[in-house]
């Protein structure tokens, strides 16, 4: 079996864009990836479309061989683009070494240890507890799920006093808990929007009384030594990993004692080899694993099969958008993903059909601007 040709469809999922990337065989057997997107949308077709003639001819199935040769041949770290489509290529070639076995990806990484992937929906904001309370029922109701993460931002970060900012946080999540059924989870996303780690432990611990399933990338990932200090200091659990890229990233951070638990990214960090490197260096360091996975439905499929493998699993997210071209995403019973072992590959269908139709939406980040004029983060 030798690969043939690659094919790219960007389309969206919710308001976001979303490349998808098919790979071909000379067998008629093709696979589906799915890459992240960090921007501008349209700079990864013609990256995939360079590292396609790396990879002609190849065995698909020697997925490990063209991981490890297209960061090699990169000669320098591929970072976010680079690595982003090397996941999508490496995600297509399992799925293919899946459909050619007749066996669903997991079971070519040593069978699942668990058989079924507990999931958090992602909500993201900070709403009116009321309306929090609707809407998390309503997810309760119709998928089953018990945990959630929240942002802890009822303000404008940069109007007004920090610890004001901390006090309504800490005043939201205590509403938040006596209007919810206590066996419910909520964790908390700062979204690294906070320079200084002081503040972010300010914050954290604001949070702490009202027990938070974890307190998420409060800061910027860049210097690792922070984070060791930063936790040392927290009365929560610390996760972070979203904004790391490759497994040395993470030993570093686990290394300095920087996280209870780590979130890297299947579509950021360059695919299911490296996201099973990252999580071995992350059991060795007795942290569970928590994917980070805001994105579309053969993401999540992706992320089932290995979170069926890992048996360091904290949760996995899940965001609940709808697409036009996956008739079959998996779906939440129970706050779980049931697995698929009767189906090859992925397990799930794409509708070729619906990608013929040019579904892209642009979107952007909206940088935060401080009271003088300068730029926050976002």
């Amino acid at each position: 079996m030798k690969i043939t040709a690659l094919r790219t469809y960007m389309q969206r999922v919710g308001n976001r864009p979303r490349l998808l990337v098919k790979i071909e065989t000379d067998e008629g057997v093709s696979g589906w990836g799915e890459a992240y997107n960090h921007g501008p949308d349209h700079a990864l077709p013609p990256v995939l479309e360079y590292m396609f003639r790396q990879i002609e001819g190849v065995d698909p199935r020697r997925v490990e061989y063209v991981v490890r040769r297209l960061i090699q041949e990169a000669r320098f770290p591929p970072g976010a683009l680079g690595l982003a489509a090397i996941a999508a290529i490496d995600q297509a070639l399992w799925d293919i070494s899946g459909k050619a076995a007749g066996l669903p990806v997991y079971m070519l990484l040593g069978g699942n240890v668990r058989d079924r992937v507990p999931v958090y929906c992602g909500v993201y904001t900070a709403p009116d507890p009321s309306v929090c309370r609707d809407l998390t029922q309503e997810m309760n109701d119709r998928y089953g799920f018990t945990a959630f993460k929240l942002s802890p931002y009822r303000r404008d970060l940069y109007a007004g006093r920090w610890g004001n900012v901390c006090a309504e946080a800490a005043e939201y999540f205590a509403e938040i808990r006596s209007i919810s059924p206590p066996e419910w989870q909520f964790a908390f996303e700062a979204h690294a929007r906070i320079f200084e780690p002081r503040q972010a432990i300010q914050l954290g611990n604001a949070l702490a009384p009202y027990d938070p399933l974890w307190f998420e990338e409060p800061i910027r990932p860049e210097y690792i030594p922070a984070w060791g200090h930063l936790r040392s200091q927290l009365d929560v659990p610390l996760a972070t990993g979203e904004s790391l890229f490759l497994p040395q990233d993470f030993l570093a951070l686990l290394t300095a004692g920087g996280a209870d638990i780590v979130q890297p990214d299947v579509c950021v960090v360059g695919g299911l080899a490296q996201m099973r490197r990252i999580a071995a260096i992350a059991e060795a360091h007795y942290a569970s694993v928590a994917p980070h996975n805001p994105m579309g439905p053969l993401a999540t499929a992706v992320n089932v099969h290995f979170a069926a493998t890992h048996h360091g699993l904290k949760l996995l997210e899940y965001k609940p958008d709808e697409t036009t071209w996956c008739p079959d995403p998996y779906l939440p019973v129970d706050g779980h993903l049931e697995l698929r072992p009767d189906r090859p590959g992925w397990g799930v269908e794409i509708d070729e059909s619906a990608l013929r139709t040019d579904d892209y939406v642009h979107w952007e980040r909206v940088l935060p601007i401080r009271p003088d004029g300068s730029t926050g983060y976002v």
